[in-house]
This record gives C-alpha cells, structure tokens and sequence, in this order.
C-alpha cells in the first residue's frame, strides 16, 4: 500500500499480531430500555419487509473482516464487517463498515426472491422478463489491496453483475483469493434505483483510497429508494457509483405504523425539549397564539401580533402550559423507515446574540421575526421498531444525530436542547457557533436543561400522516395556510455591524475583514416564516449537513 502509514489486522489473528496490534472491539450499542411489543398491525416492526418481488432482512449482527488505523493525524481507522446469522433462503448483498470510534450499530439487508405475489395485492411492478430476481455474480474485479503491509492484508472486490444485473455492494477478504461466487448476489436492474455517496467514512492519504457512505438519489416521502447499508470505495473520483441501491415496488405499505402504534410510539420515544433558563420566547399551541389576538391576515395584508403593545408583548413571551407539538409522520427510506416529524411553534424569535472574538453582544431587533417554527425528527426502523436516528434542525446547519450520541431521559425518551431565543434544536447543552468556528465570529446558539420544557410523548397532535389514507387523520386548517406567518423583515444590519466593529481594537478589525461573509444570510434580512407544509421537509427528505459540536 503505497504510501499509506497504518497498520491494520484481521480477525484470524495470532497472539503475535494481538502483542503488537491489540484488536479494538467495538461494542454493540443497545437502546436504555427494552423496546415494547407495539401494537398489532401488518409488516411494521416484524423482522422484514416485503419490496415487491424480494423481500428483505436487516442484520445488525457482524464479525470484523478487516481493520485499518492511520498512524498519523485523527482518522480512527474503519472497520469492515461481515453479516452473521443470515436466515435460510436470504443472501447477502454486501458489506458493512463504519469508524472505530463508535459503537458497533449499522445495518445491511440481505434478500430473497418472493415466489410469487402476495394473493390479492396489485404491485407496482411484475417483470415480464422472466428472469430471477437475484442471480450470481459472473466474478469480482479487485479494487484495491494493502499488500504492502507486513501482518496482513485487505483485499476489496466489485462483485462483476450479468448483464441486467447490478451489484449492490463491495466485499473484503483478507486473503489474496478471489471471493466465492456464492458469497453475494447481485439484483435485476428494474428492482435498483441509483445512489450517491453521502460521506466519506475513511481514506488512506497518500494513494487516496477512501470509503464512503451512500443513500438513494431520490428520497422524500414518495421516492422507492432503499438504502441497504453497504460502502462503496475507489482509488479514484467518480461520478456515478458503480453499486446502487434497492427499489420498493410494493404499494400495500404493509410495514408502515398504523395509528395505534403511531401513538404508541410516540409515548414510548417522544423527546422532551428543554429551553435555555434566560429564554424570553417560550413556544405556545397555535390555539392560544390565535386566542391572544394575533392574526396572519386581515383585508389581504400580512398581519401577526396584536396592535396593542401590551398584548402583542403578551403574545411574544408564548406559553409554555399550552405549547404541544405538532406530528406529520410518514415513510422514509422506501418506506424501510418511519419519519415522526414533530413541529414546535414559538410566537416570536428573539435578536441575535453575536459573538466576535472574545465579545459577546446582545443585538436590539437583529434576527428577530414574529412566529417561528422548528422541528426535529425521529427515525423510526420499520424491520424493529426501533429509534435509528434523529434529526436537529438549526437554522442554516442541521445534522442526524445517531441513537448512541444522544442524551435520555426516562427510558429511551431523547433529550432536545432549544437554543436561546432563536429556538434551533441541539442533542446536547452547549454554545453551539453558526458561522465561522475557526475565526470565533457568528451567531451564539446557547442550549441548557431548565426549568421550562414540553413533554412531546404527551403533549403532541398528529397533523398529518398522508400515507393512512383520508379521513383517518384531520389536518388542522391552519396547516394549509400557504402564506408567510409574518411579515417580511429588512434588517439594516450593516450600518448596526459597521458600529460594533469600529469598537474594536485596529488588529481585530484587520483580521477579521470580511466579517460579514460569516455570518449567516437571514442575519441581513428575512421573508416571514412559513409553516410547515411549505418547508422542503414536508414531502422531502431531511437536509445533512455536518455535525456540530457544542465550542
């Protein structure tokens, strides 16, 4: 291995090797709690899910295949996993690898043909082709090998599909033979959709051999994309993966909640949300924001707060007693998973806290806007019924959040932190910075446990669950309200910064000269809020940017 400065094992190791390379064993990671039986239903949270003409089984248990730390710099290293315990009849597809500096907790699939359809069910698709869904590869083509390194070696190999087939994965020996073409199996191209890299997980260094995590191109709540949990990796860019991912073909959503177990669940994994001590506007229901007097439109024109000052004054604080969030709950992942989106709504979100440097500076109107909604998401495995993930959004930043790094409380209840006056959600307490970390300049996201919380496992209302059908969940009639929740605010911000920055000292100034691209865009001006069913979310998928770390 060219230039790479690691050294790696594998999991056939001597007493030698474990002298010199003792072997890190991730530890499995499990929930606080047991999870319940949920509710009787159809397919959800019974081990599988049928995708029309496969079927197919998450395994989330692994024995390591092959090991590699950089000697040099932060990277952990990775770890490349084989599937244990595949039930008879299943292969697998691929397989799996993550950091070394987390619990062991990931997924594959691994699939089988359905002989034929389910009695009575209309698919989306039947192939007229006649031929398997699954089929063998023809051989495997080497990707790349450490087989400069003293102890051991990995080997990685692109299984080579027939032609109508694609692979849907990479595997990894740690032998120089070529795998068995028994090993994998590759999948009918009208059961695939394409796939894109989401990030990278690992890289060598000097010949640029990194690994990456993948996902479906298309994803949002009517996209048939199925992550299945596999790697792809090169020696080279490239710009379309050479593996893609599964297609759910099947339409009965027969492994998605019902309404009981809707609710069911979110008793069992509703976050409690904890605002900042010194927050000045505290969330309320919507009921209450329109009993107080506050309007979103009168004779045409947008309108928020009441005219009166000191009711308008009232209406800004909120109330925490009436507050309750609000539940659009639908399919993710081809529908493999649950979203539990839960909407919180503040009456009105405070002025920036600006940090430049060492200074802290409480702005007078800089960011503030009437109404403000924010959200954060449970994902929800429909295999288990089990909390994967769960999403934070934070304004211009947001990032999914994995079950192990996040805080508990009450059993497998998570813990959402609201940042001061501006409301973003955090998994942890902190000073989270929103523009630049490296020069110290942007806005402050303060977030603290206090006195002031909402219980989402029972103080919530399902607005909207779109793929039960009508009638079994009544939107309220705010939710279709398609116009801004305020008024269009232009801040004059420049003039208001230019007066801050000439109070600094001269080598402040100079080495901070262009401020002003730092800070996020809806500092200079912003359009009012709109409600959540005109956000990207609503049908789309979430947006994952990088996670952020409480500084």
């Amino acid at each position: 291995m060219s230039g790479c400065e690691c050294f790696c094992w594998h999991n056939k190791h001597t007493d030698e090797y474990d002298e010199f390379f003792p072997l890190p064993l991730s530890q499995p990671f499990s929930l606080p709690s047991p999870i319940p039986d949920w509710p009787s239903g159809q397919g959800f949270a019974t081990g599988k899910v049928d995708l029309g003409d496969l079927e197919v089984v998450k395994i989330t248990k692994f024995e390591s295949v092959w090991t590699c730390y950089l000697l040099r710099g932060k990277a952990k290293g990775v770890t490349f996993y084989k599937h244990v315990g595949i039930r008879d009849g299943f292969f697998c597809l691929g397989y799996y690898c993550q950091p070394n500096d987390q619990p062991l907790r990931g997924y594959v699939l691994v699939a089988r043909e359905r002989v034929a359809s389910t009695p009575g069910v209309c698919r989306d698709h039947d192939s007229d082709s006649g031929l398997p869904a699954l089929r063998k590869p023809v051989n495997y083509t080497l990707i790349w090998s450490s087989d400069s390194l003293r102890y051991c070696c990995g080997l990685f190999w692109l299984p080579n599909a027939p032609v109508g087939y694609k692979a849907m994965g990479i595997l990894v020996t740690d032998t120089p033979e070529e795998p068995d073409d028994e090993e994998v199996r590759c999948v009918r191209d009208d059961l695939t959709e394409t796939c894109e890299i989401k990030y990278a997980i690992f890289s060598t260094g000097a010949d640029q051999f990194q690994v990456w995590n993948i996902r479906p191109c298309k994803r949002g709540m009517f996209c048939k994309g199925v992550s299945v949990g596999t790697f792809f990796c090169s020696t080279y860019f490239v710009s379309e993966l050479e593996i893609v991912c599964l297609k759910n073909l099947d339409p009965t959503l027969h492994a998605m909640l019902n309404l009981n177990q809707i609710h069911a669940l979110i008793k069992h994994y509703g976050a409690r949300v904890y605002f900042h001590p010194d927050e000045d506007y505290l969330p309320s229901s919507v009921q209450w924001f329109f009993k107080n007097g506050a309007l979103l439109c009168e004779n045409g024109k947008l309108k928020a707060l009441p005219g009166d000052d000191s009711a308008g004054n009232n209406v800004k604080k909120g109330n925490l007693e009436s507050a309750e969030l609000y539940v659009h709950v639908k399919p993710a992942s081809g529908r493999t998973f649950t979203d539990i989106v839960m909407w919180i709504f503040c009456p009105f979100n405070g002025p920036a806290n600006l940090k430049i440097g060492l200074m802290n500076i409480q702005m007078n109107k800089l960011g503030q806007h009437v109404s403000d909604w924010e959200h954060f998401t449970l994902r929800i495995s429909n295999f288990t019924g089990e909390l994967w993930q769960v999403y934070f959004s934070q304004h211009s930043g947001c990032e999914w959040v994995n079950a192990f790094d996040l805080e508990y409380s009450e059993g497998n209840k998570p813990i959402v932190y609201s940042s001061r006056d501006g409301h973003a959600s955090f998994p942890h307490p902190g000073t989270y910075l929103q523009g630049s970390v490296k020069l110290g300049i942007g806005i402050r996201n303060d977030a603290a446990r206090s006195k002031y919380s909402v219980d989402s496992s029972t103080k919530y209302q399902i607005i909207a669950a779109e793929y039960l059908g009508d009638g079994v969940v009544t939107e309220p009639c705010w939710l279709d309200y398609m116009r801004e929740w305020g008024p269009t605010i232009v801040y004059d911000s420049r003039s208001e910064l230019d007066r801050i920055i000439n109070l600094l000292p001269f080598f402040v100034r100079l080495s901070e000269e262009n401020i002003f691209d730092v800070f996020p865009t809806e500092l200079y001006g912003e359009e009012g809020p709109t409600g959540p069913k005109e956000k990207d979310n609503w049908g789309g998928d979430e947006i994952w940017t990088s996670t952020r770390r409480p500084k």
